[in-house]
């Protein structure tokens, strides 16, 4: 039984706890796998701390799941089986964790508890940046490097000696140190290094990384240490492990002699004498994270005074005198470097945030969407503020929020930080890509390019579309096959996908010879064209990237029309009366601002019918249309799309060029006859006995077409109780209708 982790652990049943517990467990288990041995986290730092927290709670309020709580005491993973095995003289341990700034004050009261203090007494902390990379101990006798060991499981850890003797910030000898000295620090790799690393990673065809901890901890793990001195790595100091004697009287002193040894310390380490100040350092350290140059995910406090830190000493897994204060993982400050237009399939010009490189929840962020030119000035068209409307400027400190697999977004902008003489930005009226003139139509949150087929921006990525899995799936020719080939001039739009081999001849030439091509791979991608030459209807309407029309909506007129000439037909009979629409419209909202600027109430259907009136639709046209609406799941918006872009002239052309290359496959008729094959269902009311989802699912299976309004082309009405004007329209057309049942004993003849 899954439960939730915002439930009372003492609210469950044993047993439930118990699934729960174990289920937790072995997720634990995993991620540590996943995180300390393979260099490959397959969660997220908030999605295992909460984990962590819920199992903790679920062994204090069930005490007996303790004895078999094997992650209450683990830290790391094993140690790998390509490495030979150290152990950890003094144990390298996990922190606790904090994550709000209660947490911190509950850490230093709990300190003075353990101790004895009252609140008079001094008791001051050091405050450092956490560093999200790989933990590394190094090992000194008489001041020579003679060992390095990852943390692996906290006893027993990865001999990578020569790996870290590669390190330039890892000194190799040391002068008046300690006969005994381990020096323990984190291993990582700047975001710049982290860049040209997956840069040259991606021109080789191999392995890129999610983040610098990835690639910091997969390069020091290589078995090759020559691969480990080609990737610049570099180390921070923080702690000690076994010692012949003590390095200093406190942990701030103790740092500074390490730095005197040649390691490098943090230099945002800070002497905080209270805890509002350790959370005012926290703060700082936050907001200069994307500055940074490298990754950090939190601060850690620790006593200052050693011989305290000796009474404190340490819980199974943590010490008493520290802890990690987290920053929240899917949020993060950074610069707001630029704003870009990238231009869509449908001319949508959409504005990206260009951002100074940051972590956010385990991912490296240097872009983030502004969703449209409302959302960075903060108000609508008609100067009214937009609700999460930004005034966003270039130059800005913005907050970035992701979560999950969710597109990073701009959550907050700091207009303390503002730079003296930001702009405001202004959305660009020009086509970026094309210089056509971008418009932005009454109602519409986004401005358009009209360049059309013209906009090459458009052009690939409609063919992106076309390509895509949902749409002619074609193997072997993807995003980036679609953007060399238009950059190349060997596609211009769909249908010169299907005229390649012809173009290219049977020898395939100009392909093959290509860099990453060669005779096998040309032969494969011009036979999966060829397989695709057959294609469903629906599949092929959708593949269009017609704006409005989606998977579903492809689906939807396959089914109400059977066949793309039969949908054509009725398109180009029904555009007189969806230009009426299109007037219908504009009048319409002419008519309300009109209102609303003399303070009266808008006469909107009087406006609508006079603007239909006024275009003279002939009978034929309002029918094809009404037939085109009232299909099921088509509604106005997408029926005028459609229109418009069959009207199109150029669109058009390009459409018939394809289509002269294809057998468009009509949708399977039902296995066998039915009372209701071939006719024209409409559902009103409340269905009691079924779903309406699975009433037209049902209908559909047996060959009827649902559709959503009555008309002249309906058959069979089925009502519901509290059937309305639907009922009545049917009455007065004399169509047959039928109450629930008697709709189930008729499909049940079937």
């Amino acid at each position: 039984m899954t439960q939730s982790q915002d439930s009372d652990p003492k609210s469950l049943s044993k047993e439930d706890a118990r699934q729960e517990f174990l289920a937790l467990q072995e997720k634990l288990q995993t991620a540590d796998l996943a995180y300390h041995q393979e260099d490959a986290p397959i969660i997220s730092d908030a999605e295992y701390d909460a984990a962590k927290r819920r199992y903790v709670a679920l062994t204090e309020a069930f005490p007996a799941l303790k004895d078999e709580a094997s992650q209450l005491e683990a830290v790391g993973a094993p140690a790998a089986s390509g490495f030979g095995k150290v152990a950890h003289s003094v144990p390298m341990l996990s922190l606790g964790n904090a994550f709000e700034d209660s947490d911190v004050d509950d850490f230093a009261r709990s300190i003075r508890k353990y101790l004895g203090q009252s609140e008079d007494t001094p008791l001051s902390f050091t405050a450092e940046p956490k560093i999200d990379g790989l933990s590394l101990s190094l090992r000194y006798e008489n001041g020579v490097l003679i060992q390095a060991a990852t943390r692996g499981d906290g006893s027993v850890g990865e001999n990578v000696t020569e790996n870290a003797r590669t390190i330039a910030d890892i000194p190799q000898q040391i002068v008046d140190a300690p006969a005994v000295l381990e020096v323990r620090g984190e291993v990582y790799m700047s975001h710049e290094a982290f860049a040209a690393l997956n840069a040259r990673q991606e021109e080789r065809g191999g392995k890129t990384f999610a983040n610098p901890r990835n690639a910091a901890a997969g390069s020091l793990r290589q078995l090759d240490p020559e691969i480990t001195r080609s990737r610049p790595l570099q180390f921070f100091a923080y702690s000690w492990g076994e010692l012949s004697e003590p390095l200093a009287e406190t942990q701030f002193e103790a740092m500074k002699r390490l730095e005197g040894f040649g390691f490098t310390i943090n230099p945002l380490t800070r002497l905080c004498p209270t805890v509002d100040e350790m959370i005012a350092h926290y703060r700082s350290i936050e907001e200069q994270r994307a500055t940074l140059g490298y990754d950090i995910d939190g601060v850690v406090y620790k006593v200052n005074d050693m011989a305290l830190q000796g009474r404190l000493g340490f819980r199974s897994t943590t010490p008493r005198w520290a802890i990690a204060h987290k920053f929240p993982a899917e949020l993060a400050w950074t610069r707001l470097e630029a704003i870009d237009i990238q231009v869509g399939r449908t001319g949508a010009l959409s504005p990206v945030a260009r951002l100074t490189p940051v972590t956010v929840g385990g991912v490296v962020v240097s872009n983030a969407t502004l969703h449209n030119e409302d959302y960075i000035r903060g108000f609508d068209s008609k100067g009214e503020e937009i609700r999460g409307g930004k005034d966003i400027r270039i130059g800005d400190w913005v907050q970035i929020y992701r979560a999950g697999d969710v597109i990073p977004k701009v959550a907050d902008v700091d207009l303390t930080k503002r730079p003296e003489g930001a702009e405001p930005y202004a959305f660009p009226h020009i086509c970026p890509e094309c210089g056509s003139e971008a418009i932005r139509e009454e109602g519409d949150a986004v401005r358009r390019c009209t360049g059309g087929l013209i906009c090459p921006a458009q052009a690939v990525e409609k063919m992106k579309h076309f390509v895509s899995r949902a749409a002619f799936d074609i193997d072997g020719l993807g995003n980036k096959q679609v953007e060399q080939f238009y950059g190349d001039e060997w596609i211009r739009e769909p249908a010169d996908i299907f005229t390649l081999r012809d173009r290219f001849g049977s020898g395939m030439q100009q392909l093959k010879n290509r860099e990453g091509w060669g005779e096998k791979s040309a032969t494969n991608l011009f036979d999966a064209i060829d397989e695709k030459r057959q294609i469903p209807l629906a599949k092929f309407i959708f593949a269009l990237g017609i704006r409005h029309v989606g998977e579903v909506g492809g689906r939807d007129l396959a089914l109400h029309y059977g066949g793309w000439d039969e949908l054509v037909s009725a398109l180009d009979t029904a555009r007189p009366a969806a230009l009426a629409h299109r007037a219908a419209d504009e009048a319409e909202e002419a008519e309300r601002i009109a209102a609303a600027e003399e303070g009266r109430r808008a006469r909107i259907s009087d406006t609508r019918a006079a603007a239909v009136s006024a275009c003279d639709v002939p009978e034929t046209a309002q029918a094809a249309w009404d037939d085109l609406v009232g299909a099921d799941g088509i509604g106005p918006i997408l029926a005028l799309s459609l229109s418009d872009a069959l009207a199109n002239p150029e669109e058009r052309a390009a459409i018939d060029r394809l289509t002269a290359h294809l057998t468009i496959i009509a949708p399977d008729a039902p296995a066998a006859e039915s009372p209701v094959s071939g006719k024209t269902v409409v559902f009103t009311g409340t269905l009691e006995k079924m779903t309406r989802a699975e009433a037209k699912a049902r209908a559909e299976a047996l060959g009827a077409k649902v559709s959503g309004s009555v008309s002249k082309k309906t058959d069979i009405l089925v009502a519901g109780p509290g059937a309305g004007s639907k009922a009545t329209k049917a009455a007065d057309l004399g169509i047959k209708v039928l109450d629930e049942d008697s709709w189930l004993e008729l499909i049940e003849q079937s």
